[in-house]
């Protein structure tokens, strides 16, 4: 069943659609600290559509698409009247073709460093690390945000990843690697595409979630990538999140 959860997440694109009066639904708030429904599934989301943009003021989208942006960073907006939509934006897109390497990496390149959410807890980050990075280290640094949950931030609130992109360096492997998570399930896959000789391998990777710290997360990847990753996860392991 794991498998199959996998390929549904990974292989299908995730898509959704909002009508504009969503805003006051992406603000509510919840009680315990949980994310409302509606911010999860723009969180989610690869493509966005907005529809009934000709019922309301330019003013009104302008602030729904804000919104959007401030929860998913990478995922794409699309604006309908009526419900209609040029279907080759939808159809068939190859968004999980391996040549998407080249792709991402245009796109990651383009997302702004931190973008807080209304509710300023939900943020989209963003960072780039340079170098190599093991891949059983990768994959420790990746279980301990999504299944271990043992990274809090400065404040001591725990880390909450709902999304993972990237586009990773893995060591002895001459192929561009996509990595993609979803709450706990993720996926590294390689793509056709080499790294070159002549530039410098960097690491590009953006997270959706709660209570992020863009500089608790960079210096984990960075000790991951130089391969002091231990003395990190040693540092948190006695504040495990519940």
């Amino acid at each position: 069943m794991k498998l199959c959860l996998q390929w549904c997440y990974f292989r299908v694109p995730l898509f959704l659609s909002l009508t504009t009066s969503i805003t006051e639904h992406l603000t509510e708030e919840k009680p315990d600290g949980l994310i409302n429904e509606a911010t999860r599934q723009v969180a989610l989301a690869d493509i966005i559509l907005i529809n009934k943009t000709d019922l309301v003021p330019e003013e009104d989208v302008k602030k729904l698409r804000t919104t959007i942006r401030s929860i998913n960073g990478v995922g794409q907006i699309l604006e309908t009247q009526r419900s209609r939509v040029d279907l080759s934006n939808v159809l068939d897109l190859h968004a999980f073709d391996s040549l998407s390497g080249i792709s991402l990496q245009k796109k990651l390149q383009h997302v702004p460093g931190t973008q807080p959410h209304l509710d300023q807890s939900i943020v989209t980050i963003t960072f780039e690390v340079p170098g190599n990075a093991k891949e059983e280290q990768l994959n420790v640094f990746i279980q301990n945000l999504l299944w271990e949950k043992t990274v809090r931030n400065k404040d001591n609130h725990c880390m909450e990843v709902i999304r993972l992109k990237g586009l990773v360096s893995i060591k002895d492997k001459p192929q561009q690697v996509i990595v993609q998570g979803v709450h706990e399930l993720y996926d590294l896959e390689e793509t056709p595409v080499s790294w070159k000789d002549d530039t410098e391998r960097t690491n590009r990777l953006v997270l959706i979630g709660r209570n992020l710290d863009k500089d608790i997360l960079k210096q984990l990847f960075i000790a991951t990538v130089t391969e002091t990753e231990k003395q990190w996860t040693t540092h948190f392991k006695d504040q495990v999140c519940t």
